[in-house]
């Protein structure tokens, strides 16, 4: 049920990418996550940047979209908005969006959706490709107690979801909206109720997927969850599937928890993908964000090209080549399943001919 392999990854879809990469040729990132805002209107007890401080500070909107434009000409694909912050916070976020796809690069979009105003869903939607919107629980009661607001921010994400359905079968836009939740000692009771909930909007799927401790974050309340305990609820939301949605349980990355060895040495994803955060700086790999060494400039005193090619970006390339071992990352980044399928790709079994 997995239509969009959210639980797998899709980089077999670039395979020229990945040829040039493994030519040794340097290549341009396919895919950019983008953090227009620092500050964010929930404070949610899972939250793995909570060390980022959540920073009212905004990308500059000219300087970005100046980026975007010469990033769209350098082969960039995709952008997804979020980050440490809402992305909604943006005052000019709609301007920022429509523009990114106009200058050839698709958009995706995380957020938690309170601030999904109408005017705003009629400004975007038809320039973007998915949102997924962040709905840890299935309860008014649940839901604040986890984002730590108030209930009646359930109340106004439904309606916020209801009217973008409506808007985008409206309209024809063609974006696909779904939710997604972090499953949670907490709100492990309100699944069922939150996929009936979602799916009763109309929305395309939800997506339950493991908490994943960063290495820098305050938080460490839920560092021990044991997966194993909620299996259960793979059967229990099976029933919700049908051919308009999904229940996308993340049990492979589940799984992943207790594999023991990640499976490759070094971490090789990083020139397939990158992070502006809300300062401008464009870092390596999400999991280092305030980490001096995985910054490769910024977009205020440099254009993307400059920050790519750059010295800070290849001294950062040979250390992580050299230096860094994965078993010390996060456990279920991003790039995980990248990371396993470009490890294999260069360091292939016996008899690969044999197909």
């Amino acid at each position: 049920m997995d239509e969009f392999r959210i639980d797998s990854h899709k980089l077999v879809f670039h395979p020229d990418a990945v040829s040039r990469w493994m030519s040794g040729e340097e290549i341009y990132p396919i895919y950019l996550e983008i953090s227009p805002s620092g500050a964010c209107n929930h404070r949610c007890t899972f939250c793995a940047l909570d060390y980022m401080e959540y920073k009212p500070r905004f990308l500059d909107t000219s300087v970005l979209k100046e980026r975007l434009s010469e990033m769209g000409g350098l082969g960039i694909k995709s952008v997804m908005y979020g980050g440490e912050g809402e992305p909604f916070l943006h005052k000019d976020i709609g301007d920022i969006i429509v523009h990114t796809k106009k200058s050839g690069i698709d958009v995706g979009i995380t957020t938690n959706g309170v601030l999904l105003s109408e005017k705003l869903a009629r400004t975007i939607l038809p320039s973007v490709t998915w949102i997924k919107v962040s709905m840890n629980a299935g309860t008014p009661e649940t839901y604040a107690k986890v984002h730590r607001t108030g209930v009646e921010d359930f109340n106004r994400l439904v309606g916020n979801l209801t009217e973008a359905v409506r808007i985008n079968e409206e309209t024809g836009a063609g974006c696909t909206l779904g939710a997604q939740a972090v499953l949670l000692p907490e709100n492990a009771e309100t699944m069922e109720a939150l996929a009936e909930t979602v799916k009763g909007i109309g929305l395309r799927y939800v997506v339950i997927k493991p908490y994943s401790q960063h290495h820098k974050s305050h938080t460490h309340v839920y560092s021990d969850v044991d997966y194993r305990s909620f299996n259960y609820l793979k059967e229990k939301l099976s029933r919700f599937n049908d051919e308009r949605f999904s229940v996308i349980f993340r049990e492979q990355t589940m799984k992943k928890i207790f594999r023991g060895k990640r499976g490759y040495e070094r971490c090789l994803a990083l020139p397939f993908w990158s992070y502006i955060d809300s300062g401008g700086n464009v870092v390596g790999c999400s999991a280092y964000l305030g980490d001096e060494e995985f910054r490769y400039g910024n977009i205020h005193e440099n254009t993307f090209k400059e920050i790519w090619l750059g010295e800070r970006r290849r001294q950062c390339m040979k250390r992580v080549a050299t230096e860094l071992d994965p078993e010390g990352c996060r456990m279920n980044c991003r790039m995980d399943e990248i990371n396993l399928y470009l490890w294999e790709l260069t360091h292939p079994s016996g008899h690969v001919n044999f197909i």
